[in-house]
């Protein structure tokens, strides 16, 4: 009987996935996997590139413009024979010859969400669109990062993937929250339209090295805001909860979850919950006992709980994160701090 559930369940279609290219089994042809990361030079964009350079048989094309990422993320494989960096948008077609798409592109923070609404909605539809268009011509499997702004303030608490949302679709998120729902629409309708091969991981707050400095998400904030002696702002009422993910253990998430059967929907992120307070206290204990906290008026449509269940993501691709908030800061501001050139303290 065919499944017409359309509440985040394991999804399945009759059609078969579409044959790359004959260029893929010419007898020229190397059997290197080739992978296209869009957004690769952004924050979990370059670590995936990192990590899935370690394999020998992976070839990684990267497509990014460099809005919210930078090159330096990626510069020591740029001249690698089986790295390509492309400088390109994604609201514009690609072609290329690929097996596997993962498609990161589009800005995550609401600094830079909200200073272009109107491109980081067409970043989510157009871009994916377009890559969707790519991924049926050569057959290639198609991964979108999705986020847990899909389910915008919710009102159960934690989120599994069953959870529709509750969203408005008129604010200022809206462009991030919608534009992510829209992604998500397209791929499971060209899932069934067309038998392309998805997985959609959502994606909670995630941290590490390489997250840009004053982009707006609190964990980066708090850093430099202590590196540099600052006061550390906490958005009111500073009881607002967000659980925060490694980004080694998101990278791996993804890649179980590309490599699969699931097409996801599939939340991935840390279910240790802290407040905004908590959070600031830890940074505070962490880089300098001295600093202040201040609190700040809140932005609208701050969501006030968030937190994953993670129970599909354990059961279907065995993944969970290993690595603790407590751990996980010290090298994020051992990066920060480099970047800033702001001595650490011992």
């Amino acid at each position: 009987m065919a499944n017409n559930s359309t509440n985040g369940e394991h999804q399945t279609t009759t059609k078969p996935p579409p044959t790359p290219s004959p260029l893929r089994n010419s007898k020229f042809f190397q059997s290197n996997m080739r992978i296209l990361v869009t957004g690769g030079a952004g924050f979990i964009g370059s670590h995936l590139v990192d990590r899935l350079m370690e394999n020998e048989k992976n070839e990684v094309i990267v497509a990014d413009n460099y809005f919210t990422g930078s090159k330096d993320n990626l510069k020591k494989w740029i001249g690698h024979p089986r790295f390509e960096l492309i400088r390109h948008d994604v609201t514009e077609p690609l072609l290329v010859e690929v097996d596997q798409i993962y498609h990161l592109a589009c800005p995550a923070s609401p600094i830079f969400y909200k200073y272009n609404p109107v491109k980081t909605i067409k970043t989510n539809v157009i871009g994916t669109l377009n890559m969707l268009g790519l991924a049926k011509r050569v057959g290639a499997r198609i991964l979108l990062t999705s986020t847990s702004e899909v389910y915008g303030d919710p009102l159960i608490h934690p989120q599994p993937e069953s959870y529709w949302g509750n969203v408005n679709p008129i604010g200022v998120r809206s462009c991030y929250d919608e534009g992510k729902r829209v992604a998500e629409t397209l791929m499971f309708d060209y899932h069934r339209q067309h038998g392309i091969e998805i997985r959609i991981a959502r994606i909670f707050n995630t941290y590490g090295p390489r997250m840009n400095i004053d982009d707006g998400r609190v964990v980066s904030n708090f850093i430099a805001q202590a590196l540099r002696g600052e006061p550390l702002t906490v958005q009111l009422p500073g009881t607002q909860t967000r659980s925060f993910c490694y980004v080694s253990d998101m990278v791996d998430g993804l890649i179980r979850l590309m490599e699969g059967e699931n097409t996801g929907p599939i939340n991935l992120g840390n279910p240790g919950e802290f407040t905004m307070l908590e959070l600031a206290e830890t940074v505070k204990e962490l880089i300098n006992p001295e600093l202040e906290i201040k609190k700040v008026e809140n932005t609208p449509d701050d969501p006030r709980q968030r937190k994953p269940d993670i129970t599909k993501a354990k059961e279907l691709l065995g993944w969970e994160p290993k690595v603790k908030l407590r751990d996980g800061l010290p090298l994020m501001e051992e990066d920060f701090s480099l970047r800033l050139g702001v001595a650490k303290k011992d």
